[in-house]
């Protein structure tokens, strides 16, 4: 695994050995940055669930300003930090170790884009588009990414469904939250 593009490109990255992380593919990766490329360029982002970081390293290797990691996992957290000092983007960003339901419900920030890429198969997508929401700026993106046979989520209110893309077995689907003058 590695950065695709940007000042990072072609770092190498470490995962979390075991079965609890399941790293988004490097072809995943490619289109879901190419739907989102024009709307980087200085963001705020959030990678929650953030297992190894890359879905967040590789918005900062892209142009993002600054970048949240959480995972309640300590071995996740450990792997986000390694890549961080390892790809030299680790003054943009802050890693919080803390459940994610926990940090999206309780915190004050807004961001511009965040990504969603929880477990399999326990629903978690459908229970923090809500939350994630209100913490989305208008303008803002959430990239949900979910398992073929799991239900579509639906767009949270305020919301619009931009695109679903289908990689094999993957599913992302990108919602935006309009600005006003586009509701």
């Amino acid at each position: 695994m590695r950065v695709i593009t940007g000042i990072a490109r072609g770092r190498k990255l470490v995962t979390p050995e075991g079965i609890d992380v399941r790293p988004t593919t490097e072809k995943v990766k490619e289109g879901v940055f190419s739907s989102i490329q024009f709307n980087l360029d200085g963001a705020d982002v959030l990678d929650l669930f953030a297992g190894s970081g890359q879905m967040g390293i590789e918005a900062l290797s892209r142009g993002a300003a600054h970048a949240v990691f959480v995972d309640s996992s300590a071995k996740s957290v450990r792997c986000v930090n390694e890549n961080l000092r390892n790809t030299g983007l680790y003054k943009q960003a802050e890693v919080i170790s803390r459940d994610s339901y926990d940090y999206i419900r309780l915190t004050a920030q807004k961001f511009d884009i965040i990504i969603l890429d929880p477990p399999y198969r326990f629903g978690h997508i459908h229970k923090l588009l809500p939350l994630a929401e209100k913490k989305l700026n208008k303008g803002g993106f959430i990239i949900c990414e979910y398992e073929k046979e799991s239900e579509q989520p639906n767009a949270p209110e305020n919301m619009v469904l931009k695109k679903t893309y289908r990689y094999g077995k993957i599913n992302v689907s990108v919602f935006i939250k309009p600005m006003e003058d586009e509701e």
